[in-house]
């Protein structure tokens, strides 16, 4: 006991004084990352705030899942299947960089540690130039089946060329290991005619179900008008699907030409996720330009209401950029520095982004999905969850109750309760942190039971004989730790 009060001081001291000479704050300063207006919170307040593992506390047992001599990305997607048996993941970077050097998309079971190929490319070319390129696998939360990226195949490189941001596509395949593969979005690139309605021209990345499974959220970039960056964008299956396309395409976000945009335009979207079960929010980080000329990359949320016509939108041309379909509504959330992939609840009442806080480092930030840091009602407005010492890293991630988010920070994984009261804000790692290669491309379960998460690791191969990537890296391996708040 009076080892953990001596902790206890010291956190404080941390908390009245600030960080010691020579701490990390963050790879970029307060001035260039911006800060969010917020509370200071009480003392008191502060301390259970960031009152991390104390020592002599006991964490929870972390497993590898997996051993075999490749890599295992879980690309921080959704990865548990409904019945939340197994985990899918691609293999990039064996061969080479990238997603493009990726030839398969598996799953493990979590029981065993059997791993089963659900589709890989049977002709496929490595290296700088890689085709097709398979990987970012999700599940459906609906279905047996998994949803990823897939570039061109082999023989289409000499028309389309090699895999890259405006040349990839979503497909699906069962997860039972047949191999069928689905096709959901048709690509069009055709200049001497409008594009196919339906279709798009470039490619889709970062496939997301909602969660009841009817709409598939994606970044897309251009190929025709590459002067247009990145956007967001979603798909339903539809019977005006372009042919051999399941689903009709559409862009939910409206994008300015790259250094055109007038103040108050958004030049660029990204960092997209749903917000509620039935896909009729999707929040985002937009490259937004101010009134004095500059740019902010902020949180937004484009609303998507179920009566939607999702063929209303349209799919552009050689000189005009797709349109999103009538009766969709964007709301700028921040005015102020907004960044990484945002999270909402299961109920959709809430949105949880990185923000950095007044030392420059990037923690945890919660905002009400109808409110704004200029909402007149402070309940809606933003309010800093985290003030982790080494900052709020990748991963971000809600409990299904709403009650947690976990994040990693330091090389660990950390959970931070989002309840109101004296709690709120009360940070607890669950691993060891600053131990070595990091945890990251963090997942949680359907029912937040367990967390999933990469690390690499020393992997032996035939023969006892050292396995690297491509880069002289050991594999990534599945790592599952076992949550369970309040016990």
């Amino acid at each position: 006991m009076r080892k953990n009060l001596h902790w206890l001081f010291a956190v404080i001291r941390v908390i009245r004084f600030g960080m010691e000479p020579g701490e990390d704050s963050g790879s970029l300063s307060r001035k260039e990352k911006g800060v969010t207006n917020r509370n200071d919170l009480l003392l008191p307040l502060l301390i259970g705030a960031v009152a991390l593992q104390a020592p002599g506390d006991e964490l929870p047992k972390e497993r590898q899942l997996t051993h075999s001599a490749k890599n295992h990305m879980l690309d921080n997607n959704d990865n548990f299947s409904p019945d939340q048996r197994f985990l899918c993941y691609d293999t990039r970077e064996m061969a080479g960089p990238g997603i493009e050097n990726s030839r398969s998309v598996e799953k493990v079971e979590i029981a065993t540690s059997g791993e089963t190929v659900l589709y890989e490319a049977k002709r496929y070319a490595t290296g700088a130039q890689a085709a097709p390129g398979i990987g970012a696998a999700s599940f459906s939360p609906v279905e047996n089946k998994i949803i990823f990226i897939h570039g061109p195949m082999l023989e289409e490189v000499e028309a389309r060329g090699y895999y890259g941001k405006p040349n990839r596509q979503g497909a699906e395949v069962p997860a039972d290991g047949s191999g069928v593969l689905t096709w959901l979005d048709r690509r069009d690139v055709s200049t001497n005619r409008e594009t196919i309605p339906g279709a798009h021209r470039g490619g889709t990345h970062r496939h997301e179900y909602s969660l009841d499974g009817k709409r598939i959220g994606f970044t897309y970039d251009d190929f025709l008008l590459p002067q247009y960056e990145r956007t967001i964008g979603y798909m339903e299956k539809s019977s005006k699907a372009p042919a051999p396309a399941s689903c009709y395409f559409a862009i939910l976000v409206p994008v300015t030409a790259r250094g055109r945009a007038k103040p108050g335009q958004i030049e660029r979207a990204y960092g997209d996720s749903w917000i509620g079960r039935h896909g009729e929010m999707r929040a985002f980080i937009g490259k937004v330009r101010e009134a004095d000329g500059t740019y902010q990359e902020s949180l937004f949320v484009v609303d998507v209401p179920a009566e939607i016509d999702i063929t209303s939108a349209y799919s552009g041309s050689s000189t005009r950029f797709p349109e999103p379909p009538k009766g969709l509504k964007v709301r700028r959330l921040t005015h102020t520095r907004a960044e990484g992939i945002v999270r909402g609840t299961v109920s959709g009442d809430r949105i949880a982004y990185y923000a950095p806080d007044t030392n420059g480092t990037n923690q945890v930030f919660i905002i009400n999905s109808a409110g704004s840091d200029r909402d007149p009602d402070p309940g809606r407005r933003p309010i800093q969850l985290t003030r982790l010492p080494k900052g709020a890293g990748p991963g971000l991630r809600w409990h299904p109750s709403g009650d947690w988010i976990v994040c990693t920070s330091n090389g660990g994984i950390v959970a931070s309760c989002v309840k109101g009261g004296v709690n709120f804000g009360k940070s607890t790692f669950l691993t060891a942190q600053g131990d070595g290669t990091p945890r990251d491309q963090l997942v949680i379960s359907k029912d937040g039971s367990l967390l999933a998460y990469n690390r690499s690791v020393t992997t032996e191969g035939e023969k006892g004989k050292l396995v690297k990537t491509y880069n002289g890296h050991d594999p990534t391996q599945i790592f599952v730790l076992p949550f369970r708040p309040g016990k």
